[in-house]
């Protein structure tokens, strides 16, 4: 794990925060892919004396012959295909793209091989916790068995290929068997987690109509029991579609009536059986954050979330049978999808279950700590978090198992790569990554053989045709642009559910350039191939023709001690100006006086421009978020202009409505 020194900065090449050694060049998993592609596929090979390019080349590569990199994927990771695939790719164009048409396969199969491999099968493939921090250990066979006895129980419910099976479930490892079971009979998983309301899950479940729920009685979080015993029997009352309703007592209480016990459907020894579908066949329903309406209900494949998930874990994230990967995360959140990929790659997933920040700022580190994580995914805000409550993990606590630190969520400031490095270790792969729920991955992220530049994403991802695309669809390098993939995604949406005609499908991603996926983010790539995140481009700021990214703002005002976070908006005025608000939410005992005005403002003159500077600074209680904790920003744009509550949000969507109240007076007061 050495790293090797760099010579000193230029304006062209500025250097590197951090480069991996020879040694760990060599062993990544992408460059002996790399290498096997080569002698295989007609790859560009190596260049052990320049990775950069090396990587650079096989980039180009993945997304000029798209059919030979995801065929090569397949074969790299040994995909069992039960029947085979007439060709790769069908027709490239976006949406509609057929990948892999006449192949099955299950993905369930694939995240349990290790089971099946005598040498491993007593190993642990889950560790998990809760804030009582007791860790418990369940095998690969121990796994294996709870899934295939789960799965013989939906098929005598009469689960069938393509029914909807719900989860309402903390980050437990019955979530992990539920999910598994799920796509082994062929059904399609969905979740909430247990401290969304009500109102949010029948938001996400009635669209999709679930046949099963599996449901806790409550959770634990913030040193608290939180009973959801009343909101499990609304959720059954409103779900007419519901056959049957799982209870998992994580409270211990009684299995209430007409629910079956979680015990008697796992405590079989059936052997395991696995539905062989279609590679497009749905796998699981992820929602976006229904801010202004309902969740968009949408559907990956088993195939597609497969490969892209072998590739994203086993490429870019060098996950293998020694590793084991923590992230902190929710059932509600996209990642938690992806953290249990990572038994795709054989190694050891670490579940939590708790509050972040309890009993202290630095949990998450102990975490990292008791369970020997090797690779430790967590949140920007929860780094900087640790920055400013002056939390020291590698003087605290033993983290020499660490090998990366990988955030996503929001994009990593300066500060928080400045602060890994200095408080976790010197010699630290870090990985900022940037992907969305619309694709259950990355377009842009980590790569093990590359240096990490402080503010920037690595690279963009193999098999993902990342560009800057100016407003008319011109390419961009070294500005700022829309984050665009002119290339499909294995695991681009095959459908939302409840859009027939795929209107709001292609509404979502491909209105403005047709045939190209916008993302709704602005982005720098930049000459070396690294990428910057600006933030959503769907609230951009555009101050005189300048538009600007509101993370950039972020970075810099948070890294005041004063400030805990911020949330800064862009309005458009009726006589043609423009309100450019900033949002403070104070840390304790901080005063806005003239003094903290004055230095919010020097600050952004001076790290970023005059026009990045508010119009007005005002406190606020708090910043409302989503459920899956990101800054809200169109819809307190819309309170800020006028519009009416209950048609600018979907306040089942955000973590504390009360909140908003605050934004909604304003805006009346202004219009």
């Amino acid at each position: 794990m050495s790293s090797t020194s760099e010579p000193a900065a230029t304006p062209e090449a500025p250097e590197p925060l951090w480069r991996p050694g020879p040694d760990r060049i060599a062993a990544a998993q992408v460059t002996r892919f790399q290498a096997w592609a080569a002698a295989c596929h007609n790859a560009p090979p190596n260049d052990p004396a320049d990775p950069e390019a090396s990587y650079a080349a096989l980039h180009a590569w993945s997304v000029r012959e798209p059919r030979v990199f995801w065929r090569a994927v397949t074969e790299w990771f040994d995909v069992r295909f039960s029947t085979p695939y007439e060709t790769v790719l069908a027709d490239p164009a976006m949406p509609g793209a057929r990948w892999f048409p006449g192949a099955t396969l299950n993905y369930a199969e694939h995240a349990l091989r290790t089971a099946h491999d005598p040498a491993r099968a007593a190993a642990p493939a889950l560790l998990s916790l809760d804030e009582r921090h007791e860790i418990h250990e369940t095998s690969w066979a121990e796994l294996s068995r709870q899934v295939a006895s789960l799965a013989a129980g939906l098929r005598r419910l009469g689960v069938r290929p393509g029914d909807r099976v719900s989860g309402y479930l903390p980050n437990i490892p019955q979530a992990v068997v539920a999910l598994l079971a799920t796509a082994a009979v062929g059904g399609v998983w969905t979740s909430c987690a247990p401290d969304f309301g009500s109102r949010a899950v029948l938001d996400r479940f009635q669209q999709v109509e679930p046949v099963v729920l599996f449901a806790v009685d409550g959770y634990r979080y913030g040193g608290k029991l939180h009973d959801r015993t009343d909101v499990v029997a609304e959720l059954r009352a409103e779900l007419p579609s519901l056959r049957a309703v799982v209870h998992i007592p994580v409270l211990d209480t009684p299995t209430p009536e007409g629910a079956l016990d979680w015990a008697g459907l796992t405590s079989g020894t059936d052997a395991p059986s696995y539905e062989q579908v279609p590679f497009d066949h749905p796998l699981w329903v992820l929602y976006s954050s229904g801010t202004t309406g309902l969740p968009k209900a949408i559907v990956h494949s088993q195939g597609g979330i497969l490969v892209e998930h072998l590739k994203q874990t086993g490429l870019h994230m060098d996950l293998g049978p020694d590793d084991r990967f923590f992230w902190y995360t929710s059932t509600g959140w996209m990642m938690w999808n992806f953290l249990v990929s990572g038994l795709l790659a054989g190694s050891t997933v670490v579940l939590y279950d708790g509050s972040p920040g309890f009993p202290d700022t630095g949990a998450q580190w102990r975490i990292a700590e008791q369970t020997r994580a090797t690779v430790f995914g967590t949140s920007a805000a929860y780094v900087i978090a640790c920055r400013k409550a002056d939390v020291h993990p590698a003087r605290d606590h033993d983290l020499s198992a660490v090998k990366c630190v990988a955030t996503t969520g929001s994009p990593l400031p300066p500060d928080g790569f400045r602060w890994l490095h200095d408080e976790v270790a010197e010699d630290l792969w870090i990985a900022s990554v940037s992907g969305g729920t619309d694709v259950c991955s990355c377009f842009a992220g980590g790569v093990p053989t590359l240096p990490v530049h402080i503010g920037e994403l690595q690279a963009p991802c193999l098999g993902t045709d990342l560009q800057a695309w100016d407003p008319y669809g011109k390419p961009v390098t070294d500005e700022v642009g829309e984050l665009i993939v002119t290339n499909p995604m294995p695991s681009m949406p095959i459908f939302f559910w409840n859009d027939p005609d795929g209107s709001r499908y292609r509404e979502s991603y491909f209105e403005m350039f047709p045939g190209a996926w916008r993302h709704g983010d602005w982005i720098t790539l930049t000459s070396r191939n690294t990428v910057i995140i600006h933030g959503r481009s769907d609230s951009t700021l555009n101050r005189q023709g300048v538009r600007m990214g509101s993370a950039d703002i972020y970075e810099v005002v948070e890294r005041l001690p004063e400030i805990r976070e911020s949330l800064v908006i862009g309005i458009e005025q009726p006589d043609g100006g423009y309100w450019m608000p900033l949002f403070i939410h104070l840390a304790q005992d901080a005063v806005l006086d003239d003094a903290l005005l004055d230095r919010i403002k020097h600050t952004i003159r001076e790290q970023l421009s005059p026009r990045h500077i508010p119009d007005e600074v005002i406190p606020v209680p708090a910043i409302p978020h989503t459920l899956t904790g990101k800054r809200i920003e169109v819809p307190v744009k819309k309170l800020l202009q006028g519009t009416p509550m209950a048609k600018a949000v979907n306040v089942g969507s955000v973590d504390n409505p009360d909140l908003l109240r605050f934004y909604e007076e304003l805006g009346r007061r202004r219009s």
